[in-house]
């Protein structure tokens, strides 16, 4: 079993040492950095590119949730995140970033694995995605099929209904929501359940026709006929089915820039 390349965040220095001592009990983990300053960090991710960033979320100067949403609209390297913190009301607003789990202060050996252990799931499952996407691109290579020459639109996705496995276009394709390790494809009808995670269907489905509105989200663009605002930060695009699906705060800003052409006037 592969290594776990882990980093660890966090102003205070017992913390730091406290998260070295588990990791060094854990065999399939490997500490490899570690960062008392968030701005620093910021870089050092970058260097070191961690599998999984350890991120206390009460720091002085840029909190962790602040320095993951940094993270997420860099560009770089972005690590899988499991938050540690010492009040669980932070877990909502840390599962709109790229967290996979959090752990509670002090932090437990026995909750600190558990947790582990759900992020290598997570990047196995985002590893065999790419794999796929890139044996995918391979076979349209040797088919004489690149990117530009075939119609994305018509390419086909084949998820599951009930019992059945049917093919869907992505033309049909309006929105998706994920769930665990499933994500749930939503046409103008019904939904369809797929075995694959939202970062790997956002590559396949492509940047020009979706945008993920939320780190679990994305819907098609030329579906999105409003968005409402509810006031409190509650966000909600409405698409031509009349089907809602809510706006992570950190997505609100670049959703409204991508409509702007469709919206105004």
């Amino acid at each position: 079993m592969a290594l776990l390349k882990i980093m660890a965040v966090d102003d205070e220095e017992p913390a730091l040492r406290r998260l070295a001592a588990l990791l060094n009990e854990i065999e399939d983990a490997q500490l490899v950095a570690t960062s008392d300053d968030p701005f620093e960090a910021l870089s050092k991710i970058q260097h070191v590119r961690p599998d999984i960033l350890l991120l206390d979320i009460q720091m002085a100067g840029l909190g962790g949730i602040e320095l993951a949403e940094q993270l997420t609209q860099s560009g770089g390297h972005v690590p899988l995140i499991i938050f540690v913190t010492a009040y669980n009301q932070h877990a909502v607003q840390a599962f709109e970033t790229r967290a996979v789990d959090y752990v509670l202060k002090p932090v437990r050996r026995e909750r600190l694995i558990a947790a582990l252990d759900h992020a290598r799931r997570q990047l196995d499952h985002e590893r065999a995605a790419q794999h796929a996407a890139e044996l995918r691109r391979l076979l349209d290579a040797l088919r004489g099929r690149t990117q530009g020459e075939a119609d994305p639109d018509e390419q086909e996705i084949w998820a599951q209904r009930g019992g059945d496995h049917v093919r869907l276009l992505v033309r049909e394709i309006e929105w998706a929501e994920s769930e665990r390790d499933y994500v749930h494809i939503h046409n103008h009808e019904r939904a369809y359940l797929l075995r694959t995670t939202m970062a790997a269907l956002a590559e396949r489905l492509g940047e020009e026709r979706f945008m993920r509105v939320r780190r679990s989200a994305l819907v098609r663009l030329d579906r999105v006929s409003s968005i409402r605002d509810r006031g409190y930060g509650n966000v909600h695009v409405i698409l031509r089915s009349g089907a809602e699906v809510r706006v992570g705060r950190t997505y609100l800003k670049p959703l409204r820039e991508r409509l702007r052409p469709r919206t105004e006037g």
